[in-house]
């Protein structure tokens, strides 16, 4: 929906399901009732999540237009779609396969153009002239050898050639349809791009001489011209939990991408765990035992700790950093999206304030049209923290609506 900061919506890779029948039929189930109590009287804005099989199975010209004329019945728009998740991502064992296939593969290029290709047409006619696809941060950095000669030129030389392949699809639109669509690249916990230094640089030192020759062989363009091509087709996914589990401070990295002339395609809102260690044994171990709460075997924790002089250890998922703490660790933030709207967890505490600061941020100098709510672990939360799900999406959309209220 539209708000004075951008447009808001929900990721859909909430909802389980991984074929396009299950993925319709959960929209046909909850959108109705959230838009009611949310956008009662003006279009509902969604980010669409479709995995590999549903994008293939929607690519067809009935099913599409069943989609279309659906999303004009509710009043209901596509303003952005997930591209991260290629496959299975509930009921199932995810981890670091999330990054399954990378961008090394063409099935991750042939996937990521099919979306581009979808959200051209589901963007509303007449209406936006602009939408964006966030996608994983090239690989998962755990599956490199490192020490090998030559294996970071190779890996990034790889993956930038798959990417800008799907760059070079993007200029075609603009060209044909007049749409500005961009890929919005996600970094994360140990993913091959984490941080935002390490985006800056890999724009900087990969992205921008592979993709001015690229564009400059396919489409005749000056160096100007297919710099400013790949500025505005690849753009940084903002997920505030990514961020701030890696103790990056909101304002530190919009200067810096400012500062690059690098944009921001959306903001994903969204908050990871957190707590602050005391001195004394016993209180450490209760918090400890906070965190054991939150060890399931679905999806990928990474924490980082920081320790008492000021480095920051990472951890690539719970079991590892519970089994390596020691009295040095100070602090700790784990990669575990936990409701927006819950504070305090105990011992334990959410990186809300990192939301509200991203949002203020957007308030005094908009960098981003979109903002996307991405909590998807409801199925994996403890017990007591699990409730209805539209309840809990109404919920977090509120808590975000009365922050850009504020």
């Amino acid at each position: 929906m539209k708000t004075p900061l951008g447009h808001l919506g929900y990721c859909t890779n909430i909802h389980a399901g991984e074929h396009w029948t299950e993925h319709f039929s959960a929209l046909q189930q909850a959108i109705p009732t959230i838009k009611q109590r949310l956008s009662p009287d003006a279009p509902f804005g969604i980010g669409l999540r479709l995995s590999n099989i549903a994008s293939e199975e929607i690519n067809q010209p009935e099913r599409l237009k069943e989609f279309q004329d659906w999303l004009a019945e509710n009043d209901c728009y596509v303003f952005t779609m997930n591209g991260f998740p290629y496959g299975g991502f509930h009921r199932t064992r995810v981890k670091d396969q999330v990054h399954t296939p990378d961008w090394q593969t063409p099935e991750r290029v042939d996937y990521t153009i099919r979306l581009f290709q979808l959200l051209a047409a589901l963007l509303p006619a007449g209406g936006l002239t602009e939408g964006g696809i966030s996608t994983s941060p090239l690989s998962y950095r755990h599956w490199f050898q490192w020490e090998k000669p030559g294996e970071r030129d190779r890996v990034f030389e790889v993956t930038t050639q798959r990417l800008m392949t799907v760059v070079e699809e993007l200029v075609r639109i603009k060209q044909q349809d007049g749409v500005s669509l961009h890929l919005d690249l996600e970094p994360e916990p140990d993913g091959l791009l984490e941080t935002a230094d390490e985006f800056i640089e890999w724009f900087n030192l990969y992205l921008l001489p592979i993709g001015i020759e690229r564009l400059n062989d396919e489409f005749g363009l000056s160096a100007g011209e297919c710099e400013a091509a790949l500025r505005e087709h690849v753009q940084l996914c903002y997920d505030v939990c990514h961020f701030a589990v890696g103790y990056e401070r909101p304002g530190e990295v919009l200067k810096k991408l400012n500062d690059n002339d690098l944009k921001v395609g959306k903001i994903q809102i969204s908050a990871a765990l957190k707590a602050t260690f005391p001195l004394e044994r016993n209180s450490r171990e209760a918090v400890l035992d906070q965190f054991r709460q939150f060890n399931e075997p679905t999806y990928l924790h990474q924490v980082v700790a920081r320790d008492s002089a000021g480095e920051l250890l990472r951890f690539p998922d719970l079991p590892e950093a519970l089994q390596a703490f020691n009295k040095n660790h100070v602090e700790w933030r784990s990669h575990f999206h936990v409701p927006l709207f819950v504070a305090d967890y105990g011992l334990l505490q959410s990186t809300q304030d990192d939301i509200s600061e991203v949002i203020r941020l957007q308030k005094q100098t908009p960098f981003t049209t979109q903002m996307e709510v991405e909590t998807y672990t409801w199925e994996v939360l403890p017990e007591d923290l699990r409730h209805r799900l539209n309840d809990s999406i109404i919920r977090e959309m509120e808590w975000v609506m009365n922050e850009i209220k504020k």
